[in-house]
């Protein structure tokens, strides 16, 4: 990366790395003990599709973020597995018999976007617009899923916290790496939409009378 030492950048990416896969896990876990999923659909959609192309399909070797992204690819496998199996029963049951098609169009969607996001930005650009639009995407969603909902069923305040520092760590490596302002931009709202999403998440937490880091009932 310009102007960031080797060293620098393997602590960046490893600090985003843990702090994903620790996101991940948790949704995963969440989603079969509350039996729900952890991440919103169209978040789901393009970042799965994101981490595919960038972990099969494009560039050549395995660097330390290509294996990131590889093991990101399988969790994220797993987050959909709680979608399709969770995800009817939220669907509106009027129109129930769409739940499947709106789903698959999702991810068909995602995979497009972000391919042809990625032909049409040269070098790593792709990669790095693409990661941090739909990631300000998911973290509005995030916010929204909360809201929607009225409880806690498939989130923590793990999740929101490390899904924070997670992308907090590369919009630094990012900035301080290539100097883009949009990129720093990006990462600003998107570190300010998930302490939001933090604050909403720990006040429904503590209305639902349960400790938000034990998810115990508070005495």
């Amino acid at each position: 990366e310009f102007g960031m030492s080797p060293t620098l950048v393997t602590v960046f990416t490893l600090i985003s790395g843990i702090s994903w896969t620790i996101v991940y896990i948790d949704i995963i876990n969440r989603g079969f003990k509350d039996k729900s999923y952890g991440m919103p659909l169209f978040a789901l959609a393009f970042n799965i599709t994101w981490e595919f192309i960038f972990g099969f399909l494009v560039g050549n070797g395995f660097d330390l973020q290509k294996i990131v992204t590889c093991v990101w690819f399988i969790l994220d496998a797993a987050i959909v597995f709680t979608y399709f199996k969770y995800g009817r029963r939220e669907f509106p049951k009027t129109v129930g018999k769409f739940f499947i098609p709106w789903s698959v169009v999702a991810f068909i969607i995602g995979f497009t976007t972000i391919y042809f996001m990625q032909l049409e930005f040269q070098g790593l650009w792709g990669a790095r617009y693409s990661a941090f639009a739909q990631n300000l995407m998911m973290s509005i969603l995030f916010i929204g899923m909360l809201v929607g909902r009225n409880n806690v069923d498939g989130q923590s305040i793990y999740i929101a916290i490390f899904k924070c520092l997670g992308t907090l760590a590369p919009t630094i490596q990012t900035y301080l790496g290539t100097g883009s302002k949009l990129i720093l931009i990006l990462g600003i709202g998107i570190f300010l939409y998930d302490a939001i999403y933090i604050g909403i998440l720990y006040q429904k937490f503590i209305e639902l009378g349960l400790n938000p880091f034990t998810r115990k009932p508070v005495v």
